[in-house]
């Protein structure tokens, strides 16, 4: 009998040590990014408008962050991305260029790979619209003088 209930008091005493255990948050070694922003809305813009718009990021993790690569789904989403190390506690831009001469509405990604160890693999979105080119007329070219 007495081993039966020190057997249920040592099972009791260690699944509340492993609840415990679970709800501490796990502590990542490494480089970690954080965006202050996942996506970029560009809402109803002019055909020929500056199309950039810039992702801000931070390594909140204890290891210099390097971006290995960042890729636009298409080539009229251009990214542009800092090739030096992050350091911990540092921030670093990732600049977007959407080509607006493309009328239309806008959808797109950009992919980050990097060696964070909490998101190795992130996706930004941009998104809007871009309006039609004015069209122009014969009444709204200026006349020639001599």
């Amino acid at each position: 009998m007495k081993s039966n209930t020190l057997f249920f008091i040592l099972s009791f005493v260690f699944t509340l040590g492993m609840k415990q255990a679970a709800a501490q948050p796990e502590v990542l070694n490494g480089p970690q990014i954080e965006f202050e922003k996942d996506s970029h809305d560009y809402g109803t813009i002019e055909n020929g408008a500056n199309g950039d718009c810039v992702f801000i990021f931070k390594n909140t993790g204890n290891a210099p962050l390097i971006l290995g690569n960042v890729k636009g789904s298409c080539s009229c989403t251009v990214p542009s991305w800092p090739t030096e190390p992050i350091l911990p506690g540092k921030t670093g831009e990732i600049t977007v260029h959407y080509n607006t001469s493309n009328a239309g509405s806008i959808n797109k990604s950009v992919t980050i790979t990097s060696n964070a160890v909490n998101e190795g693999v992130k996706v930004v979105r941009i998104k809007g619209n871009v309006l039609p080119a004015k069209e122009t007329t014969m009444e709204s070219v200026p006349a020639v003088t001599n």
